[in-house]
């Protein structure tokens, strides 16, 4: 069982997108049962917030329901529950290695398809269309990496 943590800033754009892109592209795949997947925040702004409207008009245009997901900050728990925890940016990567005090399976989605930038936040740029598409390529680079697809 591969069991994936998605971290941005409030988790409520970026890595609940990459969470229920995820969950949808292994669900078609029959591969369900082979994932566990969940987002979270590195910060505490958002915590018990729905997805931003953004994401969430993103995610339903291609079918997928993310109306129950609320924003919460990683802990220590997570650490020790998840094979990959998967930031979107270095500030969150960097927030991450600080909080585990560990680089162990902290890692940037980008990286997976060989792209050394940061996923940028749409909160701040409006895009995310663009978002999107990192996150997709980033998955499909993941799930390569794991020898999935």
């Amino acid at each position: 069982m591969y069991r994936v943590l998605f971290v941005c800033h409030g988790n409520i754009c970026r890595s609940p997108m990459a969470e229920f892109l995820l969950k949808d592209y292994v669900k078609k795949l029959k591969k369900e049962d082979h994932f566990y997947i969940e987002s979270a925040a590195t910060s505490s702004e958002e915590i018990g917030n729905p997805v931003h409207s953004g994401t969430k008009r993103i995610l339903n245009s291609l079918g997928i329901d993310c109306s129950l997901k609320v924003a919460r900050k990683i802990n220590m728990e997570d650490f020790h529950t998840f094979d990959y925890i998967i930031g979107m940016d270095h500030y969150n990567i960097a927030n991450l290695k600080r909080f585990y005090n560990s680089e162990e399976k902290i890692y940037a989605l980008l990286d997976f398809a060989n792209q050394k930038r940061d996923i940028r936040d749409p909160w701040y740029t409006g895009d995310f269309k663009e978002t999107y598409e990192d996150i997709l390529m980033g998955i499909e680079a993941f799930l390569h990496f794991l020898g999935i697809i």
